[in-house]
């Protein structure tokens, strides 16, 4: 017998069965994505999941807290109805015992009753609105002895007088009893009204606080159709406050044309700023702008006095009917940057064709 083979004979017995292995050495690369897909689209469920339970709490948190409030709310108009009632009971035997102390006859009942007998047919308003409506067309806010219904009709009574007399105000930026007139109506004419003419000058008027509140409309319009994020910026907090302060300075020129108080030398250039910007034409605009505020008058610049005798230029500095506007009074100074502010304004809102028209 061979020895070789005896020999491997026995070295493959004492070796041990070699185990087959049922996963094989190589993956495949789509596997590996697929089971990378199926954990992402996994996670991305948990997630969804998770986050639609947090929203369906918060929306119950919310929808409870509404509810609370809601009850808290109507608690406290019934407690405030009872301590009414209360306060007008006590108030009444506290005048029923002052009546009895002081001799006087009784307090009627029966008026109360005819009062809000009298009263059902009208329009109730809360009594805290009401006491405030009648403060504002200056009446007592309560009179003696008077329930919410006599009040109430007291209220439609006066209310019912003022209305024939006192004007309507406009809906605009700043609210003026000017009359509006329509868009085609605002173009401001190169021939104005003489100073006798007074439903020229009224009608005059109208046209420029029609116009002026046209741009200031869109101007607001402008600022409200700003992002969050630059009406929340330092540039757009400073561009509304401009806003707000043109309108606080054109008001007194608002009432001075109600009142058709506004000064005769004011109104031609006025209206020739409001003509060059209806025009368009904001380098003329500004020109007039800068005439009415700084003026043509002479400034005293250099040795004006260098003897016993004035020099020839010093007489202009005393031409009072070129001196400016703007210097007189700090209301009219104001008012006239706010324009200045609506000049700059219209050019980014109504661009000229010409570019050589557009101001700074």
């Amino acid at each position: 017998m061979d020895f070789k083979k005896l020999m491997s004979a026995q070295i493959s017995k004492s070796k041990p069965a070699a185990k087959e292995d049922s996963t094989t050495k190589y993956l495949r690369r789509a596997d590996i994505e697929a089971a990378r897909q199926a954990q992402y689209d996994e996670e991305q469920r948990r997630t969804a999941a998770e986050r639609e339970e947090r929203m369906a709490k918060k929306r119950k948190l919310e929808e409870d807290d509404a509810e609370q409030a809601a009850i808290r709310e109507a608690k406290m108009k019934r407690l405030a109805e009872e301590s009414k009632i209360r306060r007008e009971t006590q108030e009444r035997e506290e005048e029923r015992a002052r009546r009895r102390r002081l001799g006087l006859p009784e307090l009627c009942e029966t008026k109360a009753e005819n009062d809000e007998t009298n009263g059902t047919d009208l329009e109730d308003i809360p009594d805290d609105e009401l006491r405030s409506k009648l403060r504002e067309l200056l009446e007592p806010v309560m009179v003696f002895d008077e329930s919410h219904a006599t009040r109430l009709q007291r209220y439609y009574t006066l209310t019912g007088k003022a209305l024939t007399s006192r004007p309507q105000l406009s809906k605009g930026p700043i609210p003026h009893a000017l009359q509006p007139v329509d868009e085609k109506d605002m173009l401001i004419p190169e021939q104005l009204p003489s100073t006798d003419d007074t439903g020229g000058t009224k009608f005059l008027y109208r046209r420029l606080a029609s116009y002026l509140s046209l741009l200031l409309t869109e101007w607001s319009i402008m600022l409200s159709q700003r992002d969050e994020a630059t009406q929340s910026s330092a540039s757009g907090r400073a561009a509304y406050q401009s806003y707000l302060t043109v309108l606080s300075d054109l008001t007194p020129m608002f009432r001075k044309m109600e009142a058709n108080t506004l000064e005769p030398d004011l109104i031609p250039p006025l209206c020739e700023i409001v003509r060059f910007i209806q025009k368009r034409q904001y380098v003329k605009a500004n020109d007039a702008y800068l005439t009415l505020s700084i003026g043509k008058a002479a400034w005293p610049i250099g040795v004006t006095m260098v003897g016993i005798h004035e020099r020839s230029a010093r007489e202009k500095l005393h031409e009072h009917d070129k001196q400016a506007h703007i210097m007189s009074d700090e209301v009219t100074r104001k008012m006239l940057q706010s324009v200045k502010r609506c000049l700059t304004f219209a050019q980014t809102r109504w661009p000229p064709d010409d570019l050589g028209q557009l101001m700074g």
